[in-house]
């Protein structure tokens, strides 16, 4: 025959299902974060790199006119 789970089952499991929910919720909102910033570290050294070829690849021949004083 089947028993009727005690009364604490009917607090303890919503308590557990939400306190896993909250966890979850921390967890997964650090690791976003540490993606972004991971993220933008690379786009940032990427443009650096970029710019230190485009620097060294210049010849003096390409670098702008000085502008004229009127």
């Amino acid at each position: 025959m089947l028993q009727v789970p005690p009364s604490s089952h009917f607090i303890f499991i919503p308590v557990v299902l939400v306190l896993g929910i909250i966890i979850g919720f921390m967890l997964g909102a650090r690791a976003t974060r540490d993606a972004i910033a991971t993220e933008e570290r690379r786009r940032v050294d990427r443009e650096a790199r970029r710019a230190a070829r485009a620097g060294k690849n210049a010849s003096p021949n390409d670098a702008p006119a000085p502008a004229k004083a009127d």
